[in-house]
């Protein structure tokens, strides 16, 4: 490569001489030479024409070659002759070149075409002016593609108002524990999450790293998160991932976060329930078509904000979801039929979550992502002389189950998941032989339509923990907008109402303990 663009510009420097000695003969001007006649002015602007159509083809063929180096130096970054000689054919080549752009949305890479006023051709032909990159739906922005491994950069951020005025100042849990309410009213930016992934060295080894912030949460524990896996595809049916990741014990942590109908918040009964991220290894894969599976095995049921030293020295933590799509074979990006599918798309998935925590692996009450082992009325079972005086819970089992179905028609879905065990049992500690196991079970169900396909989506659902200790339930309804008929930006206005909620931190919409209405709105953004 290096040695062709030489040889070109060498050809280019003897072809420009070339045409300006001849300019020089045939223009009469030389020594001894009389006054030009019209002729030789007509000749000599004919024989500009030429060479100046000459040399823009030459400007082109440059072009070429430049376009060509840099795709090489993206490959080759540490080879300091190509750089100086890249360099050096810019620094004598003016040019548009180096103008970029995105391109347009689609799940493929696709080079937009424009036109060139100027020439009256099209830019596509032009290396100089090509738009490039791709973009696909929550991979985001291919940066980086050569033969040993590709980059791609998503981000996801959103603001948020909320407004829990109305909320009850104080919360009276089944033991008579009184808690006051702060009934907030904020702007925020609440989270920024950036990703990076793609391959390297083998398409089938990829990688996927992200940083996280909670910034409702500034001044705790895990309110910036970096962290991230990788994964190998032995067979389809075989990928291997060892790292960070969401225990599948529930349908929303599957990995299909963004795309809910709310804007980042789940259903109370869905975030009672579900166990959270933590680091371990993960099988997953197709066993046929419409047919997936998820089973992982972690440190603990959430590690955000939990240190190694925190960590039990045993692995009793694990998970699995089987996933049947049987109409279509698969079931779009998560809840809602953003994707207006025109032949019923079916779903009916199980899960089941085991693990033996202990109180020093539970992170605390306000952490991001803090699941922890509640009552129904959201008391944490360590908490010293919750079930009476001089008992202390120090390890616990935790068992739960869920079966989620879901139905999806011309931008209608309905979609529901039921818990028929939450099981907290084998409790060790003093005085703890007297603490008989606790059983909850529960629901949610949540129904969506497209007004106008991809534009304006109008939800509500609810959801019911029912238990020993209480019987919270809350109820929403919301509208979506998407104002480029897509996902990457929405706007979102949610009213929300709450019973005796057993669950709330920072950066959820809904506070714990709390009784009365909320209302928060929303401006997402997703590539």
């Amino acid at each position: 490569m290096l040695r062709s663009a030489v040889i070109l510009l060498a050809i280019v420097c003897c072809c420009s001489c070339f045409a300006h000695g001849q300019s020089i003969d045939s223009s009469g001007s030389g020594p001894g030479a009389g006054p030009p006649t019209a002729d030789d002015v007509l000749k000599k602007l004919d024989l500009l024409v030429q060479q100046n159509q000459q040399l823009e083809k030459q400007n082109h063929e440059l072009m070429d070659v430049i376009s060509s180096m840099r795709r090489s130096l993206a490959g080759d970054s540490h080879n300091p002759q190509a750089e100086a000689l890249a360099a050096a054919v810019a620094k004598e080549t003016p040019s548009d070149e180096g103008r970029l752009s995105p391109s347009p949305i689609s799940s493929t890479t696709a080079t937009m075409k424009t036109g060139n006023a100027a020439t009256g051709q099209d830019d596509q032909e032009d290396p100089a002016h090509k738009r490039w990159g791709s973009y696909t739906p929550n991979a985001g922005f291919k940066v980086v593609n050569t033969e040993h491994g590709d980059l791609n950069i998503s981000i996801f951020t959103y603001g948020r108002y909320l407004n829990q005025r109305a909320l009850e100042p104080t919360y009276t849990s089944a033991f008579g524990t009184v808690t006051n309410l702060q009934q907030r009213q904020d702007f925020q930016l609440l989270k920024v999450q950036m990703k990076f992934l793609g391959w390297v060295m083998d398409p089938k080894f990829r990688y996927f790293l992200y940083a996280w912030s909670s910034n409702a949460s500034q001044g705790l524990g895990a309110q910036v998160v970096l962290a991230g896996n990788v994964s190998y595809a032995f067979k389809p049916y075989f990928i291997l991932t060892p790292g960070i990741m969401s225990l599948p014990g529930t349908r929303s942590v599957e990995g299909n976060f963004p795309f809910w109908l709310s804007v980042d918040s789940r259903l109370i009964g869905d975030e009672f329930f579900r166990p959270s991220y933590t680091a371990g290894v993960r099988a997953s894969g197709t066993l046929r078509k419409g047919l997936t599976y998820q089973t992982m095995i972690g440190d603990n049921l959430s590690i955000l904000g939990v240190s190694a030293a925190q960590l039990p020295n045993y692995f009793q933590t694990n998970a699995t979801a089987l996933v049947w799509m049987p109409t279509t074979g698969e079931f779009g990006a998560g809840w809602g039929d953003f994707e207006n599918h025109q032949k019923l798309a079916t779903r009916l998935a199980g899960h089941f979550t085991y693990s033996k925590e202990n109180t020093q692996s539970q992170p605390n009450v306000d952490e991001f992502e803090n699941t922890q082992l509640r009552l129904s009325d959201g008391s944490i079972i360590f908490t010293p002389g919750l079930f009476g005086p001089g008992i202390v819970v120090k390890t616990a089992v935790y068992k739960m189950a869920s079966v989620d179905f879901g139905l999806k028609y011309h931008g209608l879905a309905l979609e529901g998941e039921y818990y028929p065990l939450h099981r907290l049992s084998n409790f060790t500690g003093p005085g703890t032989s007297v603490v008989r196991p606790n059983t909850d079970w529960g629901y949610q169900l949540q129904f969506s339509a497209m007004l106008k396909p991809k534009t304006l989506q109008a939800y509500f659902g609810g959801s019911e923990v029912i238990g020993d200790y209480g019987r919270p339930w809350d109820f929403r309804t919301g509208l979506n907008f998407f104002p480029f008929h897509n996902r990457v930006v929405r706007s979102n206005t949610e009213f929300l109402y709450l019973y005796r909620s057993p669950v709330g931190y920072p950066s959820v919409p809904f506070a714990f303990g709390g009784t009365g209405p909320i209302f928060h709105t929303n401006l997402e953004l997703a590539f």
